[in-house]
């Protein structure tokens, strides 16, 4: 069980894994995420579903390299066992027709972004997607984002392909050009904020997820919470996703930078082992 059955690198440090899990491949659906544990010892990280198919009984997950877990994780090959999979986790995306929908993604962010397009297109609304990346290495799953999108735009900070800007750049081009019903916006917290900053201005629905801050994903440890319209909630049983314009993203930015020093040292150590 939990055998890795493909395994593809969109970039040096970002790889996707097709991995079998039957029960969850039939259960998940669009903005639910699994808790991923690789050995007896192994640290807890969540990874939200980038895509599953029932009848193959299998899930998408797309990892970026950022620590050691992270790294062991990716260093899998074909044919390896996952030692933990715990999910569907999380609230489901709340899928209707609603009109336009306007889609963001930053960096791996497309990956849980992926799912959530595809069922609102099938629900019948027309999704403009804007994906943005530092550059064309690390725009992932392009086609797939197309195959499910009315239009595409996409945005790199060097202007190594589509255009030069941030996210921020297409999303308002989207908005000045026609009426947007509904923004989702996935990816680093700094650039959900400043997403959220620019829908607000115009008074746009905004809904974001923020699975990067779990750690246990059961709602247990408390190391998620986060103040969304001046209440505590927990990412991983109150969302992972919000309403966008609620979110205290500068609480949630300065918790998540609280051991980032600690994370490097070790990820260090780990590297200089490995050597």
């Amino acid at each position: 069980m939990n055998k890795i059955i493909e395994k593809k690198f969109f970039s040096e440090n970002v790889v996707k894994l097709v991995i079998e899990s039957p029960d969850i491949a039939r259960n998940r659906k669009p903005g639910h995420f699994v808790i991923v544990k690789t050995g007896k010892k192994g640290e807890r990280i969540p990874l939200t579903i980038a895509g599953a198919d029932p009848v193959k009984g299998t899930i998408n997950l797309v990892i970026q390299i950022v620590g050691v877990t992270s790294h062991k994780i990716a260093s899998l090959e074909v044919g390896d066992e996952i030692s933990d999979i715990s999910g569907p986790l999380g609230k489901a995306t709340h899928i209707e027709k609603v009109g336009t929908v306007l889609a963001a993604a930053g960096g791996v962010g497309t990956a849980p972004l992926l799912p959530i397009i595809e069922a609102m297109k099938k629900a019948g609304n027309r999704v403009v997607t804007v994906l943005a990346a530092r550059n064309k290495d690390l725009i992932i799953l392009e086609d797939e984002v197309r195959k499910h999108s009315d239009e595409v735009i996409i945005m790199t900070d060097d202007g190594s392909y589509g255009k030069q800007g941030l996210v921020t750049h297409g999303m308002e081009e989207v908005i000045k050009n026609e009426k947007v019903d509904l923004s989702i916006a996935i990816g680093p917290a700094i650039m959900m904020k400043f997403a959220s900053l620019l829908t607000k201005k115009y008074d746009i629905k905004t809904v974001v997820s923020l699975n990067t801050i779990m750690v246990d994903g059961t709602g247990m440890c408390g190391a998620c919470r986060i103040t969304v319209g001046g209440k505590t909630k927990f990412v991983c049983v109150d969302g992972p996703e919000f309403d966008a314009h609620k979110v205290d993203f500068d609480e949630m930015l300065m918790r998540l930078s609280g051991f980032k020093e600690q994370e490097a040292a070790a990820y260090k150590k780990y590297i200089a082992e490995l050597s």
